[in-house]
């Protein structure tokens, strides 16, 4: 199984990959906020699960999937830290008062849905419910995380993003997820969804874009549905705004396409898998200038 040895100091290890092309001619950068498996030995105190349980709440691969981005003139940011850890898909303090030894400020989000459901900034649950802790947390560790983890994951992401508008007049940010199977994806006596773009109903991105993908997606014969029940997380909300001209696009593509998700192994059709989003990514650099710009 491809279980991540523990490793021994979070402070070496870097909080993101940053891959980028030779020469960037394209206005598009890609993420993978949900693909981070660097677990240390720092985060794993007091934690009472063991790595396995804690990886099925990544977006295994994912950025292996995205990898060609750089090659198509576009960069790929992908997390390093687990998302079970940190969170660099919600707000960065939205936290569950009840993980916590001592009392929160004011000023902390702790009434979100993500927080109710156990799957703040600093998640109290993995994907199957269990809980992480063993013990309740110092606020000064989810203080240490998200300035850590977080808040470089998302310096950098607005520094691509600026710099891409500053060169283009325009950026369009794919989002890329994974979805469980189970249920979020599917429909009561319909085949499983493969993949569910979120655009926050036509708020955060070109419609042409959207429409684009799923052109693209269901020309290759995959069940594809718009916003439900992903319509976009806070990648999407945050820096979605085609008034400024930055458009987010989510892509959450079904993990049972491409990996066993009991034992985190990609599956034997992993490659072929991997060359369709591989055309995915060509094609959206290469359709863009006529999608925005």
């Amino acid at each position: 199984m491809d279980v991540p040895a523990i490793l021994p100091d979070a402070e070496q290890i870097s909080p993101y990959r940053l891959l980028v092309p030779e020469r960037p001619f394209s206005p598009v950068v890609f993420t993978s906020a949900h693909s981070g498996r660097a677990y240390s030995a720092d985060l794993m105190s007091g934690v009472r699960l063991c790595p396995l349980s804690l990886r099925r709440s990544e977006d295994c691969f994912v950025d292996e999937l995205f990898s060609s981005a750089p090659l198509h003139g576009a960069p790929l940011l992908a997390a390093n830290f687990p998302r079970a850890f940190c969170d660099a898909n919600r707000e960065a303090w939205e936290l569950d008062p009840s993980m916590f030894a001592d009392r929160l400020p004011d000023w902390v989000n702790t009434t979100s849905s993500r927080v109710n459901a156990g799957l703040g900034t600093i998640a109290k649950v993995v994907a199957s419910g269990e809980s992480i802790y063993a013990v309740k947390l110092p606020f000064s560790e989810a203080e240490r995380r998200i300035y850590t983890y977080w808040r470089p994951f998302h310096e950098t992401l607005s520094r691509l993003i600026g710099n891409i508008k500053d060169r283009f007049g325009y950026c369009l940010l794919i989002d890329c997820h994974s979805m469980p199977s189970g249920g979020q994806g599917k429909r009561t006596g319909s085949r499983p969804v493969d993949f569910i773009l979120g655009d926050l109903h036509g708020s955060a991105c070109a419609s042409r874009v959207t429409r684009a993908v799923e052109a693209f997606l269901s020309g290759k014969g995959y069940l594809v549905r718009r916003n439900d029940p992903y319509a976009g997380g806070y990648i999407t909300r945050h820096y979605g705004r085609p008034a400024d001209d930055v458009h987010v696009l989510q892509i959450e593509i079904a993990r049972a396409l491409y990996m066993d998700e009991a034992r985190i192994e990609p599956l034997p059709g992993f490659p072929a898998i991997q060359q369709q989003i591989t055309d995915l990514v060509a094609a959206i650099t290469l359709q863009v200038h006529d999608l925005i710009g």
